[in-house]
């Protein structure tokens, strides 16, 4: 059952979803999702640095991407084709009974830009700064402003509280994160 904005607002409150800093309820809570602002950390792609990445090969992904920080009220411009990393400004803890669904925003999205390339769900026991896929699909660059409401989450309820959420796997990679961390598929077991 997803989560009506009665419910996220209580579950807020309550402290079941933490969201820090608190969102701006009266702009930011739809009928039945939570929109989430652009943070100030991006990783942008070295290009000319790899002729490939190979996914079994982890030599191919170190140095892959640079940090950029873009101050308040400044822009970072996403131009065609370019695929980026970014975080939301909200720091997310999802309750070990509740999956996220990120969507971007329509409004965001006729102008070109998509919010995620495949990662939309937000696994129960998350914790952390949520890794946007941005990337530019139009032939015309984009300004993105850190505090932009960017995406919108959606929140459904599990069966049960999971037995093994997120924050407890062995194998979780992207844990506690705050920036916008790179692949990291090659720590993955194979």
């Amino acid at each position: 059952m997803i989560l009506s904005d009665r419910d996220i607002k209580k579950a807020l409150k309550s402290g079941r979803i933490k969201l820090t800093p608190m969102p701006d309820l009266p702009t930011q809570l739809g009928s039945c999702m939570i929109d989430l602002q652009l943070g100030n950390v991006y990783r942008v792609f070295n290009h000319s640095k790899t002729p490939y990445l190979d996914p079994q090969n982890p030599k191919t992904l170190e140095g892959i991407t640079t940090e950029i920080r873009v101050k308040d009220g400044e822009a970072f411009t996403l131009h065609p084709g370019e695929f980026i990393l970014a975080v939301t400004k909200e720091h997310i803890e999802m309750p070990d009974d509740l999956t996220g669904r990120l969507e971007g925003r329509s409004s965001i999205g006729r102008l070109g830009v998509v919010i995620h390339s495949t990662a939309a769900n937000i696994e129960c026991g998350f914790r952390g700064n949520i890794t946007l896929e941005l990337a530019n699909m139009g032939r015309i660059p984009v300004m993105l402003y850190p505090g932009m409401r960017i995406c919108s989450i959606s929140f459904e309820e599990l069966s049960s509280p999971a037995n093994v959420p997120y924050y407890k796997k062995k194998s979780a990679k992207y844990v506690g994160q705050k920036t916008p961390e790179a692949s990291k598929i090659g720590e993955e077991e194979k």
